[in-house]
């Protein structure tokens, strides 16, 4: 992680929670109101939000918040209405009656005095099949009914801005059209196609192409040129079928040259029976990650060998996606439910497909995946591993096989003359570029790096995909290197030297108590590893080793009713969410009381909005916070926690799709939004064994018969 001071920790007055869902029922999720809206959600670039309570009180946005728009229009009989975005914020909106956001879908239902619509976006990234997981594809469903018992003439306009394939909206694009087997096809993208010509932390792609692929049965209009189509729409129910072949135009004017793909669907007369139209929205980067060098494939195109294969392809699995989307959604919202408690399936929930969106996957030469995130609203850096290490827990329950998919670029480089320190490094550059770690002291300096973070975290992720894969596989494939790296944690991690941790927006910090107990227990997830690969005598000196570190850490860290920010620091505390792997790997190295003392003194330190960090400061990281609670021995000490998480969301003025750095006492960001971290609040699932054998044992029989 690295640091960003960009935005100031402010007061004002907070917003009231809108409940845009049905009342909690047992074993679903408390009604929350999203702070952003997933809509298209699928990797860095290719990320659309609405930030707003409604569809249509806004333009829909990148993650980074620069607009791109989508828009949309229904016409009944001889009434036209809004439905997505504000372009035309003269013609009326239809009132949204209920937002539902689920793992795979983002469900929003709306009316006029005439119909109800029901507005999908489906993305099936289930994490235990990569090939369809790795399709850049979002289906979006209209379903439209009569609402006053009488028959209506329906029809549906939606645009996508030329602002979809640029990073500013200065840059021309260019536009076509196509026709595949079952499919027209609409397509938008760059003028220049700058293919991985730029790396950085808040910048949206500008190369690839935007796809809208419309299902031929459909009798739809098409058109790509300029968002004056819309005024057409709007007037008359059509738009005319003619493209607009100008020469290339940049996307920031409004009208009437701002280039977009349009379309309508016509629905025919539509009574009280619901009548159902669906297209797709896709991107192909064309090549997505430069790693040490060599550019990388998106690994869909593992199954498909073009993105005309891919549309087809994925038009072809609607009806069967759809339905595999709705019974997983519900099998795992139910399981968050039972486990943590409404409000804490609802976080989760929306976590779901911001965790998988901040990550690119890609294959090596080899078909090798390589699960790249990259960390949004920070510095950019792709694979940087103290951002693997918090989201890793969503992906050991759902298919450790990803968490491998993170680590195996980042050992490989470190195994590579490019790394030359005793501990682990970093990150690989800044994404989309991972051709080496450039955060601190990079490839030459050990200044501002975070030795016994990194290493912890590595040998503790290694151990945790052992225990769920119930071999050493993964970890003998660098076995070396993880000795290399528990030798450097016996010499130095029980009392960390001056040096940075994962919270390094707080600065140096020696003596780090909460970072001593990654120590141990990492050197204690390495012995594990070598018991496990029938190394006997080493493992008994490592665990040996981690057990004396674990007896003096209680007394040296003790501060009367709690635990110390540092061992040299009374009066001082902190959050010590690293202790939650001794329960969860097994390893029993500390004595069940420091939880228990840790838990009570958290709770009579709670502010309005959630859990500080340490006793510095009133911000908090919200992955970490529910890393804490976990601790907690029973379920009412869990839920106090996680319920003021739960109302920060509800209650932020801050509309960035989930922030893990916010301040517990205003409800503000302090910095970070979209990123792969909020994986980490998986951590509840990981605690209790039989649930966390459950989902991998389905994702082990998934990848064993696709």
């Amino acid at each position: 992680m690295s640091r960003h001071f960009s935005l100031p920790l402010l007061g004002g007055l907070l917003l009231c929670a809108v409940s845009l869902s049905l009342s909690a029922q047992p074993g679903s999720p408390a009604p929350l109101r999203p702070p952003a809206t997933p809509l298209i959600a699928h990797d860095p670039y290719f990320s659309i939000w609405s930030n707003a309570d409604a569809l249509t009180d806004g333009p829909t946005r990148h993650w980074t918040g620069t607009p791109q728009p989508l828009n949309g229009l229904i016409r009944v009989d001889d009434k036209t209405y809004r439905y997505l975005g504000d372009a035309e914020d003269e013609i009326p909106a239809l009132k949204e009656t209920r937002q539902q956001v689920t793992p795979t879908r983002t469900i929003v239902t709306m009316q006029s005095p005439e119909i109800e619509l029901t507005l999908t976006f489906l993305t099936p990234a289930f994490p235990d099949d990569l090939a369809v997981m790795a399709r850049p594809v979002t289906y979006l469903t209209w379903d439209v009914k009569s609402r006053d018992g009488r028959t209506h003439n329906v029809a549906v306009y939606f645009d996508a801005s030329g602002m979809t394939a640029v990073n500013e909206s200065d840059e021309p694009v260019v536009w076509s059209r196509a026709e595949i087997k079952g499919l027209h096809v609409l397509r938008i993208g760059s003028q220049q196609q700058p293919i991985l010509a730029h790396s950085g932390d808040n910048l949206r792609i500008d190369w690839g192409y935007f796809y809208l692929a419309i299902p031929d049965k459909e009798a739809a209009e098409l058109a790509a040129g300029n968002q004056s189509y819309r005024d057409h729409f709007a007037a008359t129910g059509h738009i005319p079928k003619v493209d607009d072949l100008d020469q290339p135009r940049a996307p920031r004017s409004r009208f009437p040259s701002a280039p977009a793909l349009n379309l309508v669907l016509p629905f025919g007369e539509v009574g009280a029976a619901d009548v159902s139209r669906h297209i797709l929205i896709g991107y192909d980067d064309i090549y997505s990650i430069e790693y040490m060098r060599q550019r990388l494939l998106a690994y869909w195109h593992k199954e498909f060998p073009t993105v005309s294969a891919l549309l087809e392809g994925a038009e072809h699995d609607y009806a069967s996606l759809t339905q595999r989307s709705e019974a997983y959604d519900a099998e795992l919202t139910r399981d968050l439910a039972r486990e943590g408690g409404p409000e804490y399936a609802s976080i989760a929930v929306l976590a779901f497909r911001q965790a998988i969106a901040a990550h690119k996957l890609v294959e090596d030469d080899h078909g090798v995946p390589f699960f790249m995130p990259k960390e949004n609203f920070s510095n950019g850096s792709i694979s940087t591993v103290d951002v693997i290490y918090p989201s890793a827990p969503m992906f050991l329950l759902l298919n450790p096989k990803l968490v491998e998919a993170q680590l195996e670029p980042v050992l490989r480089y470190a195994e590579s003359p490019h790394w030359k320190f005793p501990f682990a490094p970093h990150d690989l550059g800044v994404y989309p570029l991972a051709d080496g770690q450039l955060y601190g002291g990079g490839e030459v300096s050990e200044e501002d790096q975070m030795p016994v973070e990194e290493s912890g975290n590595v040998l503790i992720l290694a151990d945790a995909i052992a225990h769920v894969e119930h071999n050493t596989d993964f970890a003998s494939r660098y076995w070396p290197l993880l000795t290399k790296w528990a030798n450097y944690l016996l010499a130095e991690g029980f009392d960390p030297a001056n040096q940075l941790c994962t919270d390094d927006f707080a600065g140096h910090l020696a003596h780090n108590t909460n970072l001593s107990i990654k120590a141990i227990e990492a050197l204690a997830a390495y012995a594990q590893l070598a018991r496990e690969r029938g190394e006997t005598q080493t493992a008994e000196r490592y665990e040996s080793a981690a057990r004396s570190m674990a007896a003096k850490w209680g007394p040296k860290a003790l501060d009367g009713d709690h635990y110390r920010l540092a061992f040299d620091k009374p009066g001082t505390w902190s959050q010590k969410y690293n202790l939650v792997w001794d329960s969860i790997l097994g390893l029993h190295l500390f004595p069940a009381e420091i939880a228990e003392r840790e838990v009570a003194y958290y709770k009579s330190h709670l502010n309005r909005f959630g859990l500080p960090l340490d006793n510095r400061a009133t911000y908090t990281k919200l992955d970490w916070t529910i890393w804490s609670a976990t601790l907690a021995r029973n379920a009412a000490d869990f839920q106090a926690i996680v319920h003021l998480v739960f109302e920060f969301l509800n209650q932020t003025p801050d509309r960035v799709p989930m922030t893990d750095w916010y301040d517990t006492i205003t409800a503000r960001q302090v910095g970070f939004q979209a990123r792969s971290v909020v994986g980490g609040v998986y951590i509840k699932m990981l605690a209790d064994p039989a649930i966390w054998s459950k989902w991998a044992d389905r994702s082990a029989s998934a990848t064993k018969n696709p």
